[in-house]
């Protein structure tokens, strides 16, 4: 999906777009990391 909105931005011109859409994915994807392993250390916690 991704490909295919960096193909689509390219030949539209609209490559600024494209780059903030990139760092707003790369934005969730480290909040998304962040929230497994805290919910990952809270359930290890608890089954002690």
């Amino acid at each position: 999906m991704a490909m295919l909105l960096g193909i689509i931005s390219f030949f539209t011109g609209e490559i600024v777009t494209f780059i903030m859409l990139s760092f707003i994915l790369m934005a969730l994807i480290n909040i998304n990391t962040t929230l497994k392993a805290n919910h990952k250390k809270e359930w290890e916690r608890k089954e002690r």
